[in-house]
């Protein structure tokens, strides 16, 4: 299924599993191995800090099988964004970040504003900025000349499970990338994922649909097949889409049948 990069790192799976929702960290542990993932995101102002003596959610992923990606989800201001990704390096934690920035608590909109203001702050410090978006082909744009390591459109509303409701603008993203494009909030099902990677996606990024299903392992499994798919659809190309029927059969050339 070949490798993609991230900046400087290199990675076989093309799925970005979040670490949110989960009934308890033990399923949250075997959902991350039955994804065959190796990036995990991980919300720090979600971790309390303040007790280092209860268990926490670092405690369950193996840093010698994944790599942390911290993300600055429940941050409203540019402020509040880039303070947490600076917290995440002084953690010890990958020089790279997830940039949220969604004042918007009813939509979970990113702001494309503060987004593309955070990403040249925090850019110019040496991170690896990966922004969540609106499926914005302009801002997508801004985002890679400001130098952003990916761009990550979101397909519908977070944790909506509607799938790719902007497939259109999504598609734009892709022909106009220079770098990785992820598509990140709104799949529900391996077929959203299947979707996105056939569009020409690097990755997709999920974490409700895994988290809130039934049975989170065996969709997390589900979920890699999907992508996996995808991504293998997408090197062998499609057939284009027609108005009309075209025989599988041939219907010249046929040899005569006697009475």
């Amino acid at each position: 299924m070949n490798t993609f990069k991230i900046g400087t790192r290199e990675f076989g799976s093309r799925l970005l599993l979040g670490t949110g929702k989960y009934r308890s960290f033990e399923e949250m542990r075997a959902s991350l191995e039955a994804s065959g993932a190796e990036i995990i995101t991980v919300a720090l102002r979600r971790l309390d800090l303040s007790n280092p003596h209860q268990p926490s959610l670092l405690d369950y992923i193996d840093p010698n099988r994944y790599i942390i990606l911290p993300n600055t989800a429940g941050c409203k201001t540019v402020e509040e964004a880039v303070q947490t990704a600076r917290l995440a390096a002084a953690m010890g934690l990958p020089h790279w970040v997830k940039l949220e920035v969604i004042p918007d608590p009813t939509y979970l909109l990113p702001d494309p504003i503060a987004t593309l203001e955070a990403t040249k702050i925090l850019v110019e410090e040496g991170f690896d900025v990966l922004p969540y978006i609106n499926a914005d082909p302009v801002l997508a744009q801004l985002l890679q000349d400001a130098g952003a390591a990916t761009v990550m459109p979101l397909g519908s509303a977070i944790g909506s499970g509607q799938g790719l409701l902007n497939l259109s603008q999504i598609q734009i993203i892709i022909e106009q990338a220079r770098v990785p494009v992820v598509v990140d909030a709104g799949i529900g099902a391996p077929s959203d994922a299947a979707l996105a990677m056939e569009l020409g996606a690097a990755a997709c990024l999920v974490n409700t649909a895994v988290a809130l299903a039934r049975e989170p392992v065996q969709m997390a499994h589900a979920i890699k097949l999907g992508v996996e798919a995808g991504r293998v659809a997408y090197l062998a190309g499609r057939i284009p889409r027609q108005a009309h029927a075209s025989a599988s059969s041939p219907t010249t050339g046929l040899p005569s049948i006697g009475r």
